[in-house]
């Protein structure tokens, strides 16, 4: 069978008759830009009638997914690893950024009327479990005046394989060296203390359900079930509240000195900026870069391009950061080659 080479391609999907007659493409990944990804599919049916049906499953069962050939595109926020990479069953994978978002800190202590600021020493150890009331000294002397309950801090975190925990990892690693010698990072990891729940979805109702509950999810969630977010102390010294601002700020110093050869799988946790949000990332979506059906390959790499043009235009009202203009220009241009090098 002669295979076709696209830049932005996807792997074979295997499905039933009935299922491929009612969707042209298939994926399935990150819950962290579900919210987006939702409105985007939406609205690009509307626009090229072309139906892409995504499951929200988490990183780790996009990447497994794309890995097998079930689906036509993953997405992740994590990278995947060299050793993912090599056991990809449909050759080479490229990495495509498609919007930036921030993972948030949220909790739920009616008592406690302003943002909770916190640094990420103590972050880290509220979630090793060394820290377990609301009215530790330490806490309190970051929120001077605030009615902290004398209670349990109830820790939520995932319990699937999560690119949110990816880049919440990531930033404990990188500012908490207990953390990083201890739990580390990664997709899914030991936790060590608290109650596990499934999908972004599953740590914000776990919150909003719990007086006392801490947790970590992505930004769109927290405003969606009008949960408190905490404000962070980032690498500059200043307290930041999550904004696609301070996400793009974050972002920017990065995206300045990328290579012309980069593959993307680059981390902006804890960035330098006045203003740069501590836990932002970049999510992408993952595709083969060689698939066997041209026609799926055509339409998967129209809908990158018209994703990281008309589709960036949406993500700020769904707390999302558009990408920087000198990312969408190198995109294009990978978009725009009959063969690109593949994600290394």
């Amino acid at each position: 069978m002669k295979r076709w080479t696209f830049a932005a391609a996807a792997a074979l999907m295997i499905a039933t008759p009935a299922f491929a007659q009612n969707v042209d493409l298939t994926g399935a990944g990150a819950t962290f830009p579900y919210p987006l990804y939702s409105k985007w599919f939406d609205a690009y049916a509307k626009k090229s009638g072309v139906k892409i049906n995504y499951q929200s499953i988490g990183s780790g069962g996009g990447i497994r997914q794309l890995s097998e050939q079930t689906v036509d595109f993953g997405a992740s926020d994590a990278p995947m690893k060299d050793d993912e990479l090599a056991k990809a069953k449909g050759g080479a994978i490229l990495h495509y950024p498609m919007t930036m978002g921030a993972v948030v800190i949220t909790y739920n202590l009616p008592e406690v009327k302003r943002p909770l600021r916190l640094t990420s020493d103590v972050v880290a150890d509220i979630y090793l479990g060394k820290i377990t009331k609301w009215n530790d000294a330490r806490i309190a002397a970051l929120n001077p005046g605030a009615k902290l309950p004398n209670a349990d801090i109830l820790v939520v975190h995932r319990s699937d394989g999560s690119g949110t925990s990816f880049i919440f990892t990531d930033y404990l690693s990188t500012v908490s060296p207990a953390w990083a010698s201890g739990p580390g990072r990664g997709k899914e990891v030991q936790w060590p203390t608290g109650l596990g729940a499934k999908g972004n979805e599953g740590v914000a109702g776990q919150v909003s359900q719990m007086a006392g509950a801490i947790g970590h999810v992505e930004l769109a969630y927290a405003n969606q079930n009008k949960l408190a977010v905490a404000q962070l102390k980032n690498a500059s010294g200043n307290f930041v509240a999550p904004s696609t601002q301070s996400v793009t700020e974050a972002a920017a110093g990065v995206a300045k000195t990328l290579p012309a050869n980069t593959d993307y799988r680059i981390s902006i946790v804890n960035a330098p900026g006045k203003n740069a949000y501590p836990i932002s990332s970049f999510t992408w979506i993952l595709v083969y870069q060689n698939m066997a059906d041209a026609t799926k390959a055509k339409k998967l790499n129209d809908f990158l391009r018209w994703a990281i043009h008309d589709g960036q235009k949406l993500a700020p009202a769904l707390d999302y950061a558009p990408l920087p203009q000198n990312i969408v220009k190198a995109l294009d241009k990978r978009l725009a080659a009959k063969r690109s090098v593949a994600a290394r």
